[in-house]
């Protein structure tokens, strides 16, 4: 098993910026890649931005270039630093690890980009 623990998020206005991190525990000797969902209110949970053991990124489109993801292995946590916040950066964003086959999640958090 996997618990990951998030932090971070909260308001901002557009064009601001906000840090999120999420830290694993349990059984972490076996998590492989981690990332960020998100999921706005009437939207299906999208990949934000991903991240192997290895170091290798992968970003949505609409987030290249304003979005970093950055992991520490020996805490066994992930980081993602947003500029440049839009409103429709507006969701719930989820930490993903995965172990194997099995997916576990963050139980989100809310960041919220006024205009």
């Amino acid at each position: 098993q996997v618990q990951l623990v998030e932090s971070g998020g909260g308001l901002v206005q557009a064009g601001g910026s906000l840090s999120l991190s999420c830290a694993a525990s349990g059984s972490i000797f076996s998590i492989g890649a981690m990332g960020w969902y998100r999921q706005a209110p009437g939207k299906q949970r999208e990949l934000v931005a991903a991240i192997t053991r290895a170091g290798t990124t992968n970003y949505a489109d609409s987030v290249k270039g304003r979005f970093t993801i950055s992991r520490d292995n020996t805490k066994i946590t992930v980081y993602l630093q947003m500029n440049s916040l839009k409103p429709e950066d507006t969701a719930v964003y989820y930490c993903n690890a995965k172990v194997i086959l099995k997916d576990y999640w963050g139980q989100g958090t809310q960041v919220t980009v006024s205009s």
